[in-house]
């Protein structure tokens, strides 16, 4: 961890640089459901980076607001106050600069991995610019990537829980997003599956380099994945911690190795015990953990 993880509220990022917009902000956002409020007073700013896109990681108590905050990003919700801006423009719904990974599978049930991966290639062709060959190639690439051939020609059914998320994550970053949004995408995956699944994120990570948020339930998995963690606070949710330049990058460095690490197990310890002051104080922590 590079320094003391610091218990505040995020600052403004650095400036892009000129003539960028941050790639996502947040300008004030809250969100109510009736008398609920999920989220209060959300600011932050991601920066545009040049050559990769930041991983955050997303941790916090159940009915926080952090999927409400992915969903805003995505399009699928609006803001009942404040605004949600990708590359300098308000989000008024979903589009394909944004893909979006869920907790249960999402591919169609009628379809083959092959045909998922391409169909939203076939919806999208006239944007993209695509042939049919081009799409064909793209897609045989990422199934390949993430370590799906040989199965083109099988069906949901017929896959493992790990399997499916494979073809869930071939076909979001078909379209190339240039966000990607993981909301608990491993939860319900067996442990050793749960681990497979963490390396091979890492690693297209670092090979497409889209800006990645990621809802983690597990403190582990969130310091192994992420370069920026934030730590929810109870509903109305608001960022109560943020720790950056968690750990080194672990690409390449299976997680089971990693955690071996002092560096790794210092970093757990850190935000494992912030996290228990933003649950316990139901809001910022104390003081900031040492390592």
């Amino acid at each position: 961890m590079s320094g003391a993880p610091h218990a505040a509220v995020p600052a403004p990022a650095p400036p892009p640089p000129a003539g960028v917009p941050p790639i996502v902000e947040c300008r004030r956002v809250s969100v109510r459901f009736g008398s609920f409020t999920a989220l209060h007073d959300i600011s932050f700013s991601i920066e545009d980076l040049p050559k990769q896109g930041e991983f955050i990681g997303i941790l916090g108590p159940s009915g926080c607001g952090k999927s409400t905050l992915l969903n805003l990003i995505a399009g699928f919700l609006q803001p009942t106050e404040g605004e949600v801006l990708v590359n300098g423009k308000p989000v008024k719904g979903p589009g394909r600069d944004r893909g979006m990974i869920f907790q249960k599978y999402s591919s169609f049930p009628h379809l083959s991995v092959l045909d998922n991966v391409l169909f939203g290639l076939h919806l999208n062709a006239g944007d993209l610019g695509l042939s049919a060959s081009e799409r064909m190639d793209r897609a045989l690439s990422l199934i390949a990537q993430v370590g799906l051939n040989g199965h083109e020609r099988k069906y949901p059914h017929q896959l493992s829980g790990g399997q499916q998320q494979r073809v869930a994550i071939a076909r979001t970053l078909a379209l190339e997003p240039q966000i990607l949004l993981m909301d608990e995408p491993f939860s319900a995956l067996d442990e050793p599956t749960r681990l497979e699944m963490q390396q091979l994120v890492v690693e297209l990570w670092h090979r497409i380099r889209p800006t990645i948020f990621c809802i983690s339930h597990s403190i582990a998995e969130a310091v192994y994945l992420s370069e920026r963690v934030w730590i929810f606070s109870h509903a109305p949710g608001q960022i109560a911690c943020e720790i950056r330049d968690v750990i080194p990058p672990t690409v390449g460095v299976p997680p089971l190795l990693a955690q071996e690490q002092p560096r790794f197990k210092d970093a757990v310890r850190s935000v494992t015990e912030l996290f228990r002051q933003v649950t316990e104080t139901k809001g910022r922590p104390r003081k900031a953990g040492a390592t």
